[in-house]
């Protein structure tokens, strides 16, 4: 929650900064990049933390709370990243990804042996 609020704000400060009022989403390129990128991480949060959460209860809950900070923090990177250049969202962008297929892996992972072990 506290990143999507300090996402948002950022979408904020960018629309006083060059002066472009909601619904407005086009207009300097820096408002563009910022407002994309916390566009971007909220499109992704629900996916994130519906795995995460899976991952917690059926894995292993000090596993998948590694992954959920290592995500966190490279969905940041990559805000940061884009907001200052479209090319530096890139690598924290295939950080974050590989970090969403381990979570969705350590879920599936949960559920077979929960549902299938006896």
């Amino acid at each position: 929650v506290l990143f999507s609020a300090y996402f948002a704000l950022q979408v904020i400060y960018a629309r006083r900064k060059h002066k472009i009022s909601p619904p407005e989403t086009t207009g300097h390129p820096e408002f563009e990049r910022i407002f994309r990128a916390q566009a971007n991480c909220s499109e992704y949060f629900p996916i994130f933390v519906s795995l995460l959460w899976v991952a917690g209860i059926f894995f292993h809950q000090g596993v998948a709370a590694v992954c959920g900070l290592l995500y966190l923090y490279t969905r940041f990177k990559y805000f940061q990243g884009y907001a200052a250049a479209a090319q530096g969202r890139l690598g924290p962008l295939y950080a974050s990804a590989r970090l969403l297929w381990l979570l969705l892996g350590l879920a599936a992972a949960g559920l077979l042996a929960h549902f299938l072990l006896p």
